[in-house]
C-alpha cells in the first residue's frame, strides 16, 4: 500500500498548510486591524474615566463605536472576547509543516552537504534548539533594562536576526534557512502572545475581578510586545513565501537578502501605520522598500561560488532508489523531459534558475527527488507544466512502478 501512503501523506502535507495558511489570515488580520484602532483612537469630551480614546468605524451596513481603556474598565464587563488562538493555532500548524516537510524529509529538504555535511538528526536539533534559543534570549532582552528603549531594543533584535539569517544558511539548504528563519520569528511572535500578552490581560483581569486597581505596567509590556509583533509579520509572511523564489533562497548572499526583507517589513509597516495614526503620509517609505528590494533583486543575480559542483556520494536513502528497477528507465525520463527546466542553469527560454530550486541533472539529485517526481509526474499529471516535453503515459508508468519498487523493498 505505499501508493496510498504517498497520496495519504500529500493529503495531509495539504491539510496542515491549508490550516495554517488559515489561521495565519487569522492572526495576521486581527493584528492589522488591533493595530490600525490602536493608531487611530481620539479623545473625546463625553468619555468615561479611564478611557483613552474612541474611534467610530462603519463595516457591513453598520456603525462600531469603539472605546479603548489604558488599563481597564471599573468593572469587569460580562462578555469579554479573548483573542488568542488564531496565533496558537498558526504556530502549532506551522511546526507541523515543519516536521512534516523538513524533518521526515531531511535528506532533501534541511540537509545540504555542500553546505554542511551533518547528519539528519543533528539538523534537526540545531533547528529546535535555534527555535527555543530565539524566544529566550528575545524575552530576556524586553525584560532587561536594556530594553526599556523600544527603538534600541528594535535595533539589536535586527542585528540579531541577521546573525540567524547568516547562520541558518552555514548549516541548512538555502530553502530551509529561509524558512527556520521565519519560524525562528513566529516563534518569538507567538511567544510574545502566549507568555507574556495573554498572562497580563489575565493579571489585569482577576485584579478587576478581586476589585483592586490594575497596575498599568501589565498592559505597557502587552503593548510593547505587540508592536514587535506587527512589525514582524509581513518579513515572517515572506520568508514562508520564499520556497516558491530558488532566486530569493538559492543564491551567494541569501541571507544579506534575507536581512534585507526585515528592512522592507519595516518600511511598509511604518507607512501604515503613520497613516492610521494620522501622523503624515511617509511615501518616502515606498522609495526606500523600492531601492531596497532593487538591491535585493541585484544580489540574486550574483553567481554562487560554493561547492555545487561537488560530486557527492549517494546518501542511504538515495541509494534506495538508484538501485532500484527501473531506475535507468526513469533516469533518461527525467533528464529528457524535466532536466532542461531543473538545471542549474536552464535552458528552457524564460527560467533563469531552477523551478523552486530542484536541479534533476545527476542520479544523486534523481533519486533525491524521488517522492517529488513520484507525486508530480507519477500519480498527477502536475509535471511537466502543460505536458510541454511530451512525457508519455508510459514513462509516468514507469516513474510508478519504480518508486513503489523502491519503497516496498522488493
Amino acid at each position: 500500500m505505499e501508493y496510498d501512503f504517498a497520496v495519504m501523506w500529500s493529503g495531509l502535507s495539504f491539510a496542515v498548510r491549508w490550516l495554517h495558511v488559515i489561521t495565519g489570515i487569522a492572526w495576521i488580520g486581527s493584528s492589522f486591524y488591533f493595530i490600525a484602532l490602536d493608531l487611530g483612537l481620539r479623545p473625546a469630551k463625553d468619555m468615561p474615566e479611564g478611557a483613552h480614546g474612541e474611534e467610530w468605524q462603519v463595516h457591513g451596513g453598520g456603525f462600531y463605536h469603539i472605546r479603548k481603556y489604558l488599563v481597564a474598565p471599573k468593572e469587569m464587563p460580562d462578555h469579554l472576547t479573548w483573542f488568542k488562538w488564531e496565533s496558537y493555532v498558526t504556530w502549532l500548524s506551522g511546526f507541523a509543516m515543519l516536521a512534516i516537510v523538513y524533518y521526515v524529509g531531511a535528506d532533501l529538504y534541511l540537509v545540504d552537504r555542500t553546505v554542511a555535511d551533518i547528519s539528519t538528526t543533528t539538523a534537526i536539533a540545531i533547528s529546535l534548539a535555534s527555535l527555543g534559543f530565539g524566544w529566550l534570549i528575545y524575552d530576556q532582552l524586553c525584560k532587561s533594562k536594556f530594553g526599556d528603549d523600544n527603538t534600541r531594543l528594535m535595533i539589536l533584535l535586527f542585528l540579531l536576526l541577521v546573525v540567524m539569517a547568516w547562520g541558518y544558511t552555514q548549516v541548512f539548504s538555502g530553502r530551509a534557512a529561509f524558512l527556520h528563519l521565519g519560524a525562528f520569528t513566529a516563534t518569538i511572535m507567538s511567544g510574545n502572545v502566549f507568555f507574556i500578552i495573554m498572562p497580563n490581560q489575565r493579571i489585569v483581569v482577576a485584579d478587576l475581578r478581586a476589585g483592586r486597581i490594575p497596575d498599568a505596567k501589565y498592559g505597557k509590556i502587552a503593548k510593547q510586545r505587540s508592536t514587535h509583533n506587527n512589525y514582524l509579520t509581513l518579513p515572517v509572511i515572506f520568508m514562508m513565501l520564499s520556497n516558491h523564489y530558488p532566486l530569493a533562497f538559492a543564491t551567494e548572499y541569501n541571507w544579506i537578502i534575507a536581512s534585507l526583507v526585515f528592512l522592507m517589513g519595516v518600511t511598509i509597516r511604518h507607512y501604515f501605520n503613520s497613516i492610521h495614526a494620522g501622523t503624515g503620509n511617509p511615501t518616502w517609505t515606498w522609495i526606500v522598500t523600492a531601492l531596497l528590494f532593487v538591491v535585493a533583486m541585484w544580489l540574486s543575480t550574483v553567481a554562487k561560488t560554493s561547492a555545487d559542483d561537488q560530486q557527492l556520494g549517494f546518501s542511504p536513502q538515495q541509494q534506495i532508489f538508484a538501485s532500484a528497477d527501473g531506475f535507468s528507465a526513469v533516469r533518461d525520463t527525467v533528464q529528457g523531459r524535466c532536466s532542461m527546466c531543473h538545471a542549474k542553469e536552464p535552458v528552457w527560454e524564460g527560467l533563469i534558475a531552477p523551478p523552486n530550486g530542484v536541479v534533476l541533472e545527476t542520479e544523486a539529485q534523481i533519486a533525491a527527488h524521488a517522492y517529488q517526481i513520484y507525486v508530480q509526474s507519477g500519480v498527477s499529471h502536475a509535471m511537466p507544466p502543460g505536458n510541454l516535453t511530451n512525457i508519455s503515459n508510459t514513462e509516468r508508468q514507469q516513474i510508478v512502478r519504480w518508486y513503489k519498487t523502491a519503497t516496498s523493498g522488493s
